[in-house]
């Protein structure tokens, strides 16, 4: 997808295309008319157009919402040899993701205005809209609380360290600080002692290839302690990287006490399990680990029914000489906004597990509704922030192929099916 194709300015009418709205509910064939910006006409079919229009038969292709990734990394600043700014946007581009969130671990952080004022500053042309986290806590060890009022006004979508914060007394103290903003809190429940420096989920295949076991017990003693703290300030939190069967049920009871809580899985722990860490592929290990196979089915069938609110992607890119060594060295995270729709779309809508909608719901909708944010959904005169999706376009996942400066993912090499092959975005990104 090229630069030209990223963004069209002209009148184009799209013939028979399938047009998915998950905020409408509505999964259908029909000509879509786009003028610049704005859908103009959805009818089943149009005839009456402007002469200049670029008319396209789209029989086959899908036209939807942009998707919402709500935290990935950016290398930049401090890391640029992994992604920059720019490489992070033309990757989500490329992906599909008109909107992006970005956990503050940057160098330096993002705990002060300054430094988020760097980062709004440097966006590039023909961009996401980015989505920047501000960080709850500052220090070495996160012990004392950032200026959050500051914060607060300073253009962030809301607060997460992106790491685990085990201070529940400072943590009780933030929920109660933050409330009057009436912004997000996103949390990574885990506890750092019992997780024990695991890289794979602890049980039967962690003794077999002899890898340090990281117990689920890690996730769901973590989560029932927040769970306990948002009940008793009454805060809105979202949970971060759920990866348990356990936490799923956990989640499920809380939100039916009536909790103010949503949650979030990465599109990794959807696909995979622990079985595939047997081939010690350093880009498998991710944080938290990858669950077995009764925690991946609870998962499917969380994002199913809802008690699951969003799949994010947690882009986290490094380079080839960070990952290329062995499986409990490489530092834990990959590289996903490029290749996470084609893959959940074949896994999950092509084999009938989740409908279409299903699938849209979690990616843009529901990471949306996580954020407070106004839901991205198809209506006349509005302003169009959509994607043109070729579910039956192949491609090989390369470097030369992708538009992330890294490349480590363990679908390196392979055969993808589906891929984004038009971007539409307002005028004010």
């Amino acid at each position: 997808m090229d630069s030209a194709d990223q963004n069209s300015r002209l009148t184009q009418l799209l013939q028979q295309v399938r047009v998915l709205d998950p905020v409408a509910k509505t999964d259908k064939i029909a000509d879509v008319l786009i003028d610049r910006d704005q859908i103009r006409q959805i009818a089943t079919q149009i005839t009456d157009y402007p002469p200049h229009t670029d008319v396209k038969d789209a029989r086959g292709l899908i036209l939807a919402p942009g998707l919402v990734d709500l935290y990935s990394h950016s290398g930049e600043p401090g890391n640029e040899e992994r992604e920059t700014v720019n490489s992070l946007a033309q990757a989500a581009l490329a992906g599909g993701f008109t909107r992006v969130g970005i956990v503050p671990n940057t160098q330096p952080p993002l705990d002060c205005p300054a430094h988020l004022g760097w980062l709004q500053q440097n966006y590039p042309s023909a961009s996401p809209q980015f989505y920047l986290w501000g960080c709850l806590t500052q220090g070495a060890k996160g012990e004392t609380l950032t200026e959050l009022a500051e914060l607060a006004s300073s253009g962030i979508i809301g607060f997460s360290d992106g790491v685990p914060l085990e201070n529940l007394n400072l943590l009780r103290r933030a929920l109660e600080y933050v409330q009057p903003f009436g912004k997000p809190v996103a949390l990574f429940p885990r506890d750092r002692a019992l997780s024990n420096n695991g890289v794979m989920r602890e049980g039967q295949l962690s003794f077999q290839t002899g890898l340090t076991g990281n117990p689920a017990v890690s996730e769901t003693t973590a989560l029932a302690a927040l769970l306990e703290l948002v009940a008793l300030t009454e805060t809105p939190v979202h949970l971060m990287r759920i990866s348990t069967a356990r936490s799923v049920a956990l989640i499920a009871d809380a939100k039916a006490r009536g909790l103010p809580i949503t949650a979030s899985t990465t599109w990794m722990h959807l696909l995979l399990n622990t079985t595939g860490i047997t081939s010690y592929d350093p880009n498998l290990n991710v944080n938290p680990p990858l669950g077995d196979r009764g925690d991946q089915q609870a998962l499917i069938e969380g994002i199913k029914s809802g008690v699951i609110d969003a799949i994010a992607i947690d882009h986290t890119p490094y380079t080839y000489e960070e990952k290329t060594v062995a499986f409990a060295e490489a530092p834990p995270g990959a590289i996903g906004l490029e290749l996470a729709l084609p893959l959940l779309w074949q896994t999950f809508v092509e084999t009938g597990q989740w409908s279409a909608l299903q699938l849209w719901n979690a990616m843009s909708c529901g990471p949306q509704r996580c954020l407070q944010q106004p839901l991205l959904g198809f209506e006349v005169g509005t302003s169009t922030e959509a994607i043109l999706f070729d579910p039956h376009a192949c491609w090989i996942v390369c470097p030369s192929n992708l538009q992330s400066l890294s490349a480590n993912t363990p679908w390196l090499g392979k055969q993808l099916t589906g891929q984004v092959v038009q971007i539409f975005l307002s005028d004010s990104q």
